[in-house]
């Protein structure tokens, strides 16, 4: 199989079928026409996946794909603890934001 077939591009593949729709939902999101090519038949297999986009789309899909860091260590690097500190706080935010919980009592609030 060619990496080119009619008009479509064969973008990227991807080792799990989770990865190639994270990223083919942020290209769709951004406006760009995405086919999947999942590399096996059997369903529930997370065998990967394949993204083609159309020519007149491939420049930006590339681009799109390019800004996203595949380094999970690298990515942690770039974070500060200002951003971890931010994240936590929005965790336990939500929980005491929330007049409403379900203690498992049986009673109301």
């Amino acid at each position: 199989m060619t990496d080119h077939v009619d008009n479509w591009h064969k973008l990227a593949r991807f080792d799990t079928n989770m990865q190639g729709e994270l990223h083919a939902n942020l290209l769709r999101n951004n406006g760009i026409t995405v086919s999947l090519q999942p590399l096996s038949a059997i369903p529930g297999m997370n065998s990967g996946i394949v993204l083609w986009v159309e020519d007149t789309d491939l420049a930006e899909a590339q681009r799109i794909l390019d800004t996203i860091p595949t380094d999970g260590a690298a990515l942690l690097d770039e974070m500060s603890d200002a951003d971890f500190d931010a994240l936590s706080a929005n965790q336990s935010n939500a929980t005491q934001g929330n007049s409403i919980i379900d203690d498992n009592n049986g009673g109301t609030l």
